[in-house]
């Protein structure tokens, strides 16, 4: 495969990266300059990024039943643009200190969906908004029993109402080819997933499919 990356963060100079506002979320004001594709440097940039930390979803698949386990809930962010701000999604949630992305999948389709996850399979990972925030987002698919599925889930300490839901392969593809989820870390994996599913099953024992 042919490297067609010209620079790397060695051709950035960071004069300063200092916060500027820490609550729920921190915003950092960065000033540097980088290397330019003609030829010497940029000038010097002023930009302020969201730092979020970094963060895990899962795509909860059922085999044996071919059924997603999918999760509804309100989002906030979606006010702005949405009639509808509460999402259909799959399982996620941020990784804390001394987690991995596996820990992460593990604990959060417990706490909002229920579920025990039977195997993970890595699907990609991504940088949902590079140009203001520097949060990498890691995909897994999550094979589980979605037989238990149901009900109502979520933290009271975090103000967590999340309704799960049990759909059909075919219907999930059909909501996605007619554009009804809204959030990036769902499209990402279920096209992932319809694009690779024999790949995908492949990798799973014998008593999983």
């Amino acid at each position: 495969m042919t490297n067609w990356h010209r620079f790397s963060d060695a051709d950035v100079e960071i004069e300063h990266q200092e916060p500027k506002f820490e609550g729920f979320f921190t915003v950092f004001n960065y000033k540097l300059r980088h290397k330019l594709f003609a030829g010497g440097w940029s000038n010097w940039i002023q930009r302020e990024v969201l730092g979020r930390g970094h963060a895990v979803a899962m795509l909860p698949y059922d085999p044996i039943r071919r059924e997603f386990v999918m999760i509804e809930q309100f989002r906030v962010g979606a006010l702005p643009t949405s009639k509808k701000p509460w999402l259909l999604e799959i399982v996620a949630g941020m990784i804390d200190a001394g987690e991995t992305p596996e820990d992460v999948c593990l604990r959060e389709a417990e706490e909002e969906a229920g579920l025990k996850v039977d195997a993970l399979l890595p699907l990609t990972d991504y940088l949902p908004s590079p140009g203001g925030t520097t949060e990498r987002l890691y995909l897994y698919l999550g094979i589980v029993n979605a037989e238990s599925a149901q009900g109502i889930h979520g933290l009271d300490d975090e103000d967590e109402d999340i309704l799960v839901h049990r759909i059909a392969e075919t219907q999930v593809k059909q909501l996605l080819n007619a554009g009804e989820f809204d959030n990036s870390a769902t499209i990402i994996a279920l096209q992932w997933f319809f694009l690779n599913k024999q790949e995908l099953l492949e990798k799973l024992p014998a008593h999983k499919v």
